[in-house]
């Protein structure tokens, strides 16, 4: 991935929802090949001071943060415009917040399937409208929208998000399709199973209700959507994000990656 590295190295990347998980998993993957790094998210404000220093420190870049909330249009904007001041412009978007709830359509709170398409989908209009001005003076962008392989199929009780995720999809289409003829490319990279905290909720919670292991309740979650019977790891969504980023993929636009151990080929 040397060519990654080159075309990363000096730019200033945001990824939202990045105090945690995938996003800082991505936001780490940036920073080591050389990105100047804006952070956001929510989380104590001295473990994110911490947070920003290590990452400056290892990997000599410039870190910032920005606590915006991800609902919040108005807040949105003065991130992006925050990154620009502190950071000297931005090159790379990746839209990685994201929450999830889980509830039958007819039993699905009406305050949840707000938020979940305000920060899931909604959050992703409103940081391309604000990044958009700043890539094409430059000539230079790469937004990538953290979809889902729900993105691509659908589950059960999960309405909201697999609502959002399609919409991160079209949305990813049609920014692409705007900026075509400029050197700003718009993507989705669409993970299976994730090994987060949430997934791990889940796995306990079906280990608790159907009275088996925890190694159990882990093959059996796998077993149904995931043919590789392994999590795809944050490690591999770093990497798929370098690469949109790389020389090798500047004509990669418009398009979905999944990285999902084979759930959406079946």
């Amino acid at each position: 991935m040397q060519k990654g590295g080159i075309m990363v190295k000096g730019k200033v990347t945001l990824v939202t929802g990045s105090t945690s998980g995938i996003g800082l998993g991505i936001a780490h993957k940036l920073a080591e090949m050389g990105s100047n790094i804006m952070l956001n998210g929510f989380g104590n404000a001295e473990d994110i001071e911490k947070l920003k220093t290590a990452l400056s420190k290892e990997f000599n870049v410039k870190v910032a943060y920005s606590p915006a909330d991800m609902s919040k249009p108005e807040e949105i904007r003065e991130m992006v415009k925050q990154t620009e001041a502190e950071l000297g412009g931005l090159d790379i978007l990746v839209n990685n917040a994201g929450i999830q709830f889980v509830a039958p359509i007819e039993e699905f709170p009406d305050d949840k399937w707000d938020a979940i398409l305000a920060i899931n989908l909604s959050s992703a209009f409103h940081t391309i409208k604000a990044a958009l001005p700043s890539m094409k003076k430059r000539n230079f962008g790469r937004i990538i929208n953290i979809a889902s392989t729900h993105g691509l199929v659908a589950s059960a009780n999960k309405g909201a998000y697999v609502a959002a995720k399609h919409g991160i999809v079209g949305l990813t289409k049609t920014v692409a399709l705007e900026n075509a003829t400029l050197n700003v490319t718009c993507n989705a990279i669409c993970p299976g199973w994730v090994h987060t905290p949430l997934v791990q909720k889940q796995i306990e919670d079906r280990a608790k209700n159907e009275g088996i292991t925890i190694d159990e309740a882990t093959q059996n979650l796998l077993s149904e959507k995931q043919p590789s019977l392994r999590f795809t790891t944050i490690e591999d969504i770093g990497n798929t994000v370098l690469f949109l980023c790389s020389e090798t993929g500047r004509s990669i636009t418009g398009t979905t990656l999944p990285v999902d151990g084979g759930w959406t080929a079946r």
